[in-house]
């Protein structure tokens, strides 16, 4: 049987180690001559002769530290099993016609988007409820967008139209048509998507409704997807999406919400205009869903469905200029965010990249100012990276298999370091670009 023996050095003792059996003129304790015994020697004084050494480490350590508690505590609950909280596996089946469902007004913005909802429009019209109706709201269209809702409208009864007045003099028409449909819209409860939004299901109101079943419930948050195709772009947006996701969905189930995504996300009307509305926002082009969300949402008031029923699909962007814009757009009012959600959007980024650049630091100077074997101490250095890569695919592979997503392997070392590079350019940027008034 191998033994293993730890001895520490007097602290004027040299931190050599050629192999052999350590001198007991070193040891603090006596050793045995057995070939079957491993020393490991340790020197505290190793912390004090390597000052880089040690800085590095702690950095290290600290990152280790918040990206372990990031994948175990927040994006936890989109791999565990559903609590009280999460509205999702175990929600009762659709409400039959005769049963009492409250209304639902599903709010649709549409520029340009004659096409899009020539395929997707139907979806929505077939859900599988008792009492809704769809708003879509014409925001200055240039093509068929009124004219294929129209059509639409003259078989079901339950499509509206409405516009944006063309002489309206505000930066962002997309809030002013979302306030101007929730004013019009019959029922109690505003759902929003796109007009490129798929429902993965006829259930896809139903489910969403179902989380309004608890107590003191006014926001429900769900998981806006986009249609996988080939290519890098798309395999990027698929992480970044699915990454996402697991940050603001987790949070708002551990009680913490700050965002919500447009493409789905359902309100109470009576608190959408007892909050303001957009009025203290419309100078921002962007934030009709996750500003607002930041600005309404509670501890309480919130929860989250992630029933794969209750998912979108949205067209997703084929050139890499059009992701970078609409990335900026979407980063754009991250600045107008509460303290707290500031915090909780800059120190998983941060602390990523201060573990990959302690990581690759640490190993450096282990080659370059060694301090016993190479081999040995890069495999200290590396087996953080290893943990946290393990424990990362583990999580995401999991979210993916409820979610029905395509599995990312490789490509999560990949877009893990690079998105967060994109990200700080992006918000570094100043430039603004006129013609983007969503």
């Amino acid at each position: 049987m191998c033994k293993v023996h730890c001895y520490m050095f007097n602290s004027d003792a040299a931190l050599q180690f050629n192999g052999d059996k350590p001198s007991a003129d070193n040891m603090q304790s006596p050793i045995q001559s057995n070939q079957n015994k491993v020393y490991v020697i340790m020197n505290w004084d190793i912390f004090l002769l390597h000052p880089y050494h040690t800085a590095v480490g702690c950095i290290l350590i600290i990152a280790f530290l918040y990206q372990v508690y990031f994948y175990f505590m927040i994006a936890r609950p989109l791999r565990s099993k559903p609590k009280a909280r999460l509205a999702t596996d175990n929600v009762p089946e659709a409400p039959s016609a005769g049963v009492d469902a409250p209304g639902v007004s599903v709010i649709i913005c549409a520029r340009n988007e004659g096409e899009n909802l020539s395929h997707y429009l139907l979806s929505l019209l077939n859900q599988d409820y008792p009492l809704y109706e769809v708003i879509v709201v014409d925001d200055g269209s240039g093509d068929d967008t009124s004219i294929v809702v129209e059509r639409q409208m003259a078989h079901d009864s339950r499509l509206h139209l409405t516009f944006v007045p063309k002489e309206a003099r505000v930066r962002s028409t997309k809030k002013l048509g979302i306030t101007l449909a929730a004013k019009a819209a019959q029922y109690d409860y505003l759902l929003l998507t796109d007009a490129d939004c798929r429902p993965a299901s006829s259930q896809w109101i139903s489910r969403m409704m179902s989380g309004f079943d608890k107590e003191g419930v006014e926001i429900v948050l769900g998981y806006g997807a986009y249609f996988e195709r080939r290519g890098v772009l798309n395999q990027m947006i698929q992480y970044d999406t699915l990454f996402n996701s697991l940050h603001y969905l987790g949070c708002a189930l551990a009680h913490r919400p700050y965002m919500g995504v447009g493409r789905n996300l359902a309100y109470k009307k009576e608190l959408f205009f007892r909050s303001g509305t957009f009025s203290d926002q419309m100078h921002l082009r962007s934030g009709d869903d996750d500003l607002l969300v930041n600005k309404i949402a509670t501890r309480n008031n919130t929860a989250v469905v992630l029933d794969y029923e209750a998912t979108t699909w949205s067209v997703p962007k084929s050139t890499w200029r059009e992701w970078w814009l609409q990335k900026r757009r979407h980063l754009s009012v991250s600045p107008h965010y509460k303290a707290r959600a500031k915090w909780h959007l800059a120190i998983e980024p941060l602390t990523r990249f201060l573990f990959y650049s302690a990581t690759i630091a640490l190993i450096t100077l282990f080659i370059l100012m060694p301090i016993g074997p190479i081999w040995q101490w890069s495999l200290i250095g590396l087996s953080p990276f290893a943990f946290r890569l393990l424990l990362q695919w583990a999580v995401l592979h999991r979210a993916e298999r409820r979610l029905k997503h395509k599995p990312i392997w490789i490509g999560v070392i990949i877009w893990d370091i690079l998105l967060p590079v994109f990200t700080a350019v992006l918000m570094m940027s100043r430039k603004t670009y006129k013609q983007y008034r969503w």
